[in-house]
């Protein structure tokens, strides 16, 4: 006896389907723990006492701008996603990493 519940689990193209979609996947996780840990990142360093602490929270923010830009243009190369739809969004997480840094530089060392 097969231990696979489905008929449809002995059909390759459903193997490669589910492959891909598990993929996309953990690129979708990946991507909204990226964001939020820009967000997060923000929101617990202004929490912080000191100028210096917050200005290390900032450059871990800005650091997941980039994870973020990183994974879009995987996803686009691989052909997940259009270059029509990175673009834009490259564009975003570009003006979110200098506003980050500029305001990074209004912090006191």
């Amino acid at each position: 006896m097969s231990d696979k519940q489905f008929r449809f689990q002995d059909f390759e193209i459903w193997t490669r389907g589910a492959d891909v979609g598990s993929k996309l996947f953990r690129f979708a996780e990946q991507l909204r723990g990226a964001a939020l840990s820009i967000t997060n990142n923000i929101a617990e360093g202004s929490g912080s006492v000191s100028d210096a602490d917050f200005a290390n929270f900032l450059n871990t923010s800005r650091r997941s701008v980039f994870e973020m830009a990183n994974i879009l243009m995987l996803l686009s190369k691989d052909g997940y996603l259009e270059k029509e739809e990175v673009q834009p969004l490259l564009l975003e997480l570009e003006e979110e990493s200098r506003m980050i840094l500029a305001f990074r530089r209004t912090l006191k060392s």
